[in-house]
Formats: C-alpha cells, structure tokens, sequence
C-alpha cells in the first residue's frame, strides 16, 4: 500500500509539472506564438522601453479588418493538445497504479513501467525545450528598460525627467538614422512597418513563407520555419480573423555596427482560434471572444536608405 501511495503522489507531481508546463507556453496565436526572441542587437537582453504616457503618443486608426485564410496556421494545439495528451497519458497511468485499471500498467501489469516512464520524460523534454526556445531571446531576471543614459526599472513612476529622457533617446536615435537616409520618414516607418505586420501575419496563416523571406532575417526565419513544421505535423490550424491594429508606435531607435535599429509597439486585436487540420472541430480559443495584446517588434536593415527586416519580437 505505502508503494501505491509512494507511487500515485510521484505521478501527481509530474502530472502537476506538465501541466504547468504546458500552460506556460502562448498559443502559436500570431506570427511567432506569443514569444519573445530573436536580436536586437546589443539591447537584445533588456526589454524594449515602455512608452511615455502623454499627449505625444500618435495613435493609429484602427486598420480594416483582414479576411480570415482558409489555410491559417496552428494557434493552440501546444496548449491544447499537449494537456489532452498528457492529462490522459499520466491520468490513466494513475488509476492503472491504484488497481482501478483492468490492464495493469508497466511490467507485469503492477503500475508504471520504463515505457511509462520514458515517455513521460521524453515529453517533457520536448515542452521544457520549447519553452526555452520561445524565450531565450528575453531577459527572465530584468525587469528594465532602455533609456538615455541609463535604465528605468519597468513599473517605476514616470516623471517629467524620464519622459523627457524617453523621447531624447527616441529622437536622437532617429536622428542618427537621418545621417545616412535623409527621406527617413517617422510616419512613412510606421506604415511600413504595419505593412510587414500584415504581411507577415498573412504568410504565418498561410503556413508559407515564400512570399515574407525578404522581410524576415536568418534567425527569425528560422524560428517561423520550426514552428510551421510543428502547425503542419500536428494538422492544427490557427484561425485568425479581423485582425485590427489600433496603434503603432516608436520606442526605440539607434544604431549599432552599420545597421538600423527601430523598435515599435503594435496594440492590435483579432479573433484567435484553433481548429484541427481535418474535422474543422475548434480545439482552443474562441470565434467569438477577440484577443488584445502587445507586441514590441524589432526591425532592422544596413544603414542607409535599404529595405527592412524583423529582427525580433518581444511581448509587452
């Protein structure tokens, strides 16, 4: 009996893990899944600065609603597939460990086994290393952002000086832009850069990235690349519709090395829901409930007057 105990608490405990695992990975809800990763140079592992409350910030009209894709990519299916699996998985194996099952688990049918075990492990692994991928580009123990001359700790009370030091930064950065493209353009950026937005998020649905190469560097064409392999093995699609921006805006700008450097804040919203490849049935989200979110994207390009690139993403 003290066996079965023994034996039934190590299982609630690794089912408890997963779990928290499972959970803790975003959706493949929009390009990227929610995760913050890719190069912002050398301010890649400090987060992008939070914008200046004030009558400075430009909001953007909201865009026109995209059509939805008949063919869109995976959004949940991590979440919502990895947690049926495993709560069934280790589920049954609990009860077969408690005598309740009519098969007897493992070898000689008197609980887990090394399969058991095995495979256990062998999804764990696979979460865990998923995980770190979608957030190694983000600083887990810093909570602080950019600015002229220093950091600020995020959540800190913004006063006249810091909100003076935020646009300085900004401008000036802006400014070192100008010296090697004089028709540089603070609004003509932002269209551009809702421009790659979208058509990023279309190639995303569509499970190609063919047409988006050009916008995305090597690392993060990489990322989206393993990630659509993932949409497509597990026959999940990710359905995204309505998708509105309703504000970009620049909050960093700098360069380093020959290269540009413009961070911006997209505040946007859409219908995200998931539905299996096959039967169309939904399996996470929600067609009717839209998602607000955040996003820092990082674009970048060699000085001069060139064509942009996304070099990162980062949740607010």
């Amino acid at each position: 009996m003290n066996k079965k105990i023994l034996k039934s608490v190590s299982l609630i405990t690794i089912l408890l893990f997963m779990s928290i695992a499972v959970f803790e990975l975003d959706a493949f809800a929009r390009a990227g899944g929610g995760g913050s990763f890719g190069s912002r140079g050398s301010r890649s592992y400090s987060s992008p600065s939070r914008p200046s409350p004030g009558p400075s910030r430009q909001q953007a009209a909201p865009s026109p609603a995209q059509p939805s894709s008949p063919q869109s990519p995976g959004g949940g299916f991590m979440r919502s597939f990895g947690g049926g699996l495993l709560g069934g998985l280790v589920g049954g194996m609990l009860f077969r460990s408690l005598g309740f099952g009519g098969y007897g688990g493992g070898l000689g049918g008197s609980g887990m086994g090394i399969f058991e075990i095995l495979l256990i492990f062998a999804i764990g692994y696979f979460i865990i290393r998923t995980i770190k991928r979608n957030r190694r580009e983000a600083n887990p123990s810093s909570q602080t952002s950019y600015q002229q001359g220093g950091y600020r700790t995020e959540g800190s009370p913004v006063n006249e000086n810091s909100e003076q030091a935020y646009h300085e930064d900004v401008s000036g950065g802006i400014s070192h832009v100008r010296q090697f493209d004089p028709s540089f353009d603070e609004d003509r950026f932002k269209d551009t850069a809702m421009d790659i937005f979208f058509k990023i998020q279309g190639a995303w649905m569509n499970r190609n990235l063919s047409p988006v190469n050009g916008l995305l560097t090597d690392e993060i064409r990489s990322i989206f690349q393993e990630d659509i392999k993932s949409l497509l093995k597990e026959k999940r699609v990710n359905r995204l519709e309505n998708i509105a921006v309703r504000s970009v805006e620049i909050t960093e700008a700098w360069q380093e090395s020959g290269q540009d450097f413009i961070t911006v804040l997209f505040r946007a919203n859409l219908l995200d829901y998931t539905t299996d490849d096959i039967t169309g049935e939904v399996v996470a989200g929600s067609k009717t409930d839209p998602v607000k979110f955040e996003e820092y994207w990082t674009l970048t390009r060699t000085v001069g007057n060139n064509p942009w690139k996304l070099s990162a993403i980062h949740q607010a």
